[in-house]
């Protein structure tokens, strides 16, 4: 299996729900680093997995939607408890909605997987893995 792994960042304010979050359950602010990783098992005819550029522009574009946003006022996003896990899976997502659009060329569509991994800090991350 290949895999091309992109990077973007996203800046956010939310509140999670239940006593499990302690303090966290009040508005705070949250700094993500976003790591997309495009598979797929055979290479196209060009000999990559995904155009690195139109990649990172997607996962852009999807980071740029949630970020500089207060997450419990997105309605997109009612009733979700944005927990790093949660956001993990909304990215993956809305990322395979763009390669199956073809916005990553032809080639996204051909893709096998996609997984997105959110970190919160230099000790801690959440992954979400999907098929495509």
């Amino acid at each position: 299996m290949f895999s091309v792994t992109v990077r973007d960042h996203m800046l956010i304010a939310h509140s999670l729900r239940g006593e499990a979050f302690g303090p966290a359950q009040r508005l705070h602010g949250a700094t993500y680093v976003v790591d997309a990783t495009f598979r797929r098992a055979e290479l196209d005819a060009d000999g990559v997995v995904v155009d690195i550029g139109r990649a990172a522009e997607e996962l852009h574009a999807v980071v740029a939607e949630l970020g500089y946003r207060n997450l419990d006022d997105e309605p997109t996003l009612a009733g979700l408890n944005t927990t790093t896990e949660a956001l993990a899976r909304v990215v993956a997502d809305r990322l395979a909605e763009r390669a199956q659009s073809g916005a990553l060329g032809d080639g996204g569509r051909e893709l096998d997987g996609l997984e997105v991994t959110l970190h919160e800090s230099h000790i801690a991350s959440a992954t979400y893995e999907r098929a495509l």
